[in-house]
């Protein structure tokens, strides 16, 4: 008894020495938007305290493209697409409520339905009447969540590497971050630290390249992260609001192109099938080499596959 209470107490210690060490405040965005606002930085009023960062590039009287960033990501991930579609297209790049140098209260609930109908209140504030609508991961989710839920206003769905099917990745092998993530104390510590070796040991896995994960990169995810109210936005994801299902699928009848890397160590390929079969006019492309944030790893190319995606089905 006395041994295992020793080796309990140690455990504590060393646990309670571990958040003394990462514990980490808030970064006010006062000093988080000098750093990472970039010319072409525009900000939205919304409802419910919400003040939208997103990034707008190419002409303003083009067809409009949104793009949303996975979890814990941002709106700079976008940037290969941004230079591969802002010739043609007015391309919106958003950091959701909870992400990037957007601000919203503390107690915003995440949920791909609820971010959905967010972003709808951003398309009618910029006059926008519909939008071709892609996403990463939950950003997958958060799109075809509009789809289903804003159906007048998306005109084309691009989904890249999306969440909604059961993954046997994240079931039986899933990032650190997302262990913690299963226990109220794991979520209420990654609350309150530096994420940033969380964040290093997730990406590095979700690539099959980890060479573009550059210092700067995994800088501003971290940073990023710090903004106030972020990680208790993020630890109040709600998984089940990006659940998939043939029948609600079957219910989106405008052009969809799935995009997926073969290797991507986190959402099975298999969900790429799986999408491809539920919806009714969807294409799919697989890339070899290429993990879970084709976006990110292969910017060119699934950029590319993307702006000819959308040109085949523009209007005449």
């Amino acid at each position: 008894m006395k041994i295992a209470a020793y080796i309990l107490g140690a455990i504590v210690l060393l646990a309670l020495g571990g958040w003394l060490y990462l514990r980490a405040p808030d970064i006010p965005a006062k000093d988080l938007a000098p750093k990472y606002a970039r010319n072409n930085s525009r900000y939205a009023e919304l409802s419910n305290g919400v003040r939208l960062h997103y990034l707008e590039s190419g002409p303003a009287d083009a067809p409009a493209v949104l793009l949303v960033h996975g979890f814990g990501d941002n709106s700079f991930s976008w940037d290969g697409w941004a230079k591969a579609l802002a010739p043609a297209h007015r391309v919106i790049a958003v950091d959701l409520p909870g992400h990037g140098l957007t601000e919203a209260p503390a107690d915003f609930v995440a949920a791909a339905d609820k971010y959905a109908d967010v972003l709808d209140e951003l398309r009618a504030k910029l006059g926008i009447t519909e939008w071709a609508v892609a996403g990463n991961s939950l950003g997958g989710s958060v799109a075809w969540q509009s789809a289903l839920r804003h159906p007048a206003h998306v005109s084309e769905l691009i989904l890249v590497a999306a969440g909604g099917w059961p993954s046997k990745a994240i079931d039986e092998d899933p990032p650190l971050a997302f262990r913690l993530m299963r226990y109220k104390l794991g979520r209420d510590f990654i609350a309150s630290i530096d994420n940033k070796p969380l964040i290093i040991e997730g990406l590095k896995r979700n690539v099959v390249d980890d060479k573009v994960l550059t210092d700067d990169f995994i800088q501003r995810w971290a940073d990023l992260q710090r903004l106030p109210g972020h990680r208790a936005i993020l630890m109040s994801l709600n998984p089940g609001s990006a659940a998939a299902s043939a029948e609600k699928l079957a219910a989106i009848k405008i052009p969809t192109l799935i995009l997926w890397g073969k290797q991507d160590p986190l959402l099975d390929v298999s969900g790429a099938d799986q999408f491809k079969a539920a919806i009714p006019q969807a294409e799919l492309i697989i890339y070899p080499d290429v993990g879970h944030l084709p976006q990110w790893e292969q910017p060119d190319r699934t950029g590319q596959d993307a702006a000819k995606f959308l040109a085949r089905h523009a209007e005449p």
